[in-house]
């Protein structure tokens, strides 16, 4: 009887955020909100007509397209570079891309698995289920690094694991630091019209990307083993 309940309990919580991300998703088309994220030069004016508010407005858009996991990063990432210089970009988006994976998390942990199937990649979860067995911060932090990896799925996913708010916390705020920085520095080579500088640093950036492209099966690969047998490894020394 009294797991029934949990279960009613459990199921009718997910439900609810059903209900809560359909009707989001429907307003966010309505009053434009997606398309504004996929044009730079509307973000930029609305961010820009917020004034003094414009640095808060833009750390709330970063936490947004994390949270909503298909929306690109880059497009924002560069923005902050465009709007706030280098370093400006990275506090801000290094700010905003936090919160907005710690919010992803907490979301995950809160509503679990039933949720994180109909938000995550069905790939991903099985790909990176074996994170959800032991802590494996290290890991996990690595993979942050990686440029490429579904780091806002991997957000919502990792809600499941045995990490806490505050070691995840760290690792998606450091984990992240990497592309933001080469973001950030791209998109003040915009702002100063480097048009050389900023094409040099998309073909290195593109460069990564292919190479982590061709050795994405490998690396996941690779880093399963060795997870796995370093888990096992320190069971048995216990």
């Amino acid at each position: 009887m009294v797991k029934n309940k949990i279960t009613f309990k459990a199921l009718l919580r997910v439900f609810a955020l059903a209900v809560l991300i359909a009707l989001s998703v429907f307003l966010a088309y309505k009053f434009g909100i997606i398309e504004l994220f996929l044009n730079e030069e509307k973000l930029r004016k609305f961010i820009q007509s917020l004034g003094p508010f414009g640095v808060v407005g833009f750390v709330i858009l970063q936490a947004f397209q994390v949270v909503a996991a298909p929306i690109p990063g880059e497009v924002t990432g560069l923005l902050g570079g465009y709007l706030y210089g280098t370093v400006g970009g990275i506090v801000l988006s290094t700010i905003g891309l936090t919160l907005g994976s710690v919010v992803a998390f907490i979301l995950g942990r809160v509503f679990g698995r039933p949720f994180i199937e109909k938000v995550v990649d069905p790939v991903v979860l099985s790909k990176f289920d074996y994170l959800l067995h032991h802590k494996g911060a290290f890991l996990v932090f690595f993979l942050f690094l990686i440029p490429g990896f579904p780091k806002d799925y991997l957000s919502y996913f990792l809600g499941l694991s045995r990490l806490s708010v505050l070691e995840f916390t760290v690792i998606a705020g450091v984990g992240r630091l990497l592309g933001t920085v080469l973001l950030s520095l791209g998109g003040d080579y915009l702002r100063h019209h480097e048009y050389e500088k900023f094409f040099s640093l998309a073909g290195v950036a593109a460069v990564t990307m292919i190479v982590v492209w061709l050795f994405k099966e490998k690396i996941e690969r690779l880093l399963r083993i060795w997870h796995i047998s370093r888990y096992r490894k320190n069971k048995r020394k216990k």
